[in-house]
């Protein structure tokens, strides 16, 4: 069943999480989520563990910027990440390849 709102993603985040695929990161995922049941989410890992709390982290390793409606469409499978990226839709400040990570990191 899709995911249909914003909020329940990062709701959603700790079942998510794959364990294995961050052995030994040490990072935190700002998402900023533009638009209608949007709103600024951080996503620590760490020692193989993630915490996600709602507003903007200090010093993120990444931050994503997109619309809800994108953000829905990758979660969903529905957009690819990098074909976002490149029409535009998926602003990435940082570590770039970190947020390549992010389709291995977390399942939905």
């Amino acid at each position: 069943m899709a995911i249909s709102n914003v909020k329940e993603v990062f709701d959603k985040v700790p079942q998510a999480f794959n364990a294995d695929a961050a052995k030994g990161l040490d990072a935190v995922f700002q998402f900023d989520i533009t638009g209608e049941g949007g709103g600024n989410w951080n996503v620590a890992v760490k020692g193989g563990s993630v915490q996600v709390q709602e507003g903007k982290a200090g010093s993120p390793t990444v931050t994503l910027t997109m619309a809800g409606d994108t953000w829905l469409g990758m979660v969903n499978k529905q957009i690819n990440g990098i074909q976002a990226f490149m029409s535009g839709k998926l602003k990435v400040s940082g570590d770039m390849l970190l947020a390549q990570r992010i389709p291995d990191l977390f399942r939905f």
